[in-house]
């Protein structure tokens, strides 16, 4: 939920992904999400994709990542590596800067959820059939209860997120912003 993937730079047509976000809406989607999750009471986490100014984490050869130096995206300590202005990041929330797709590859995520006591992570992201997918399936695997808000994600097209989300049900429960989180804790 990082400005680089949300919004669309000044003067330049934005890609599929960001135009799938605003087509979604899934910015103010998220931001009442995130709002009753606070007031139920449930701890919030942000994860973003960033890399040092040199780069020196970003895997040259992968399809995902190798063309982000050339094209200036995911450098941390600039704007858009920040999280969405409208989705009222907290410093008190958990927060994740990670160099691969899923969010619990040589991060701290696990050892935050842990001394959090988490035991179920209610997900949403772009992209869905990347970081939300990867998210899903590696915290299955740590026996956690995920809870994926469809209407709060967005992949590269339509059929992508459709074919994501529908892949994504055996390891999870799909729900969307109207979820009570005070009756699902």
């Amino acid at each position: 939920m990082q400005n680089d993937l949300l919004t669309p730079k000044p003067g330049a047509q934005p890609g599929p992904l960001v135009q799938q976000a605003l087509a979604r809406d899934i910015v103010a989607r998220t931001a009442r999400a995130i709002g009753s999750a606070r007031s139920a009471g449930v701890a919030v986490g942000f994860v973003r994709v960033g890399f040092s100014s040199d780069y020196h984490e970003c895997p040259k050869n992968s399809p995902v990542f190798s063309g982000a130096p050339s094209a200036g995206l995911f450098k941390l300590g600039t704007w858009g590596t920040e999280i969405h202005p409208d989705l009222d990041a907290r410093e008190t929330d958990v927060h994740i800067v990670k160099h691969r797709v899923s969010p619990f590859y040589a991060t701290t995520l696990m050892a935050q959820l842990n001394a959090m006591r988490i035991e179920r992570i209610y997900c949403s992201g772009v992209s869905t059939q990347a970081v939300v997918q990867a998210t899903v399936r590696d915290a299955h695997d740590r026996d956690f209860d995920v809870v994926v808000l469809e209407d709060c994600c967005a992949a590269h097209s339509a059929e992508e997120h459709a074919n994501s989300i529908q892949s994504l049900a055996r390891f999870c429960r799909i729900a969307d912003a109207g979820t009570d989180f005070g009756a699902t804790r």
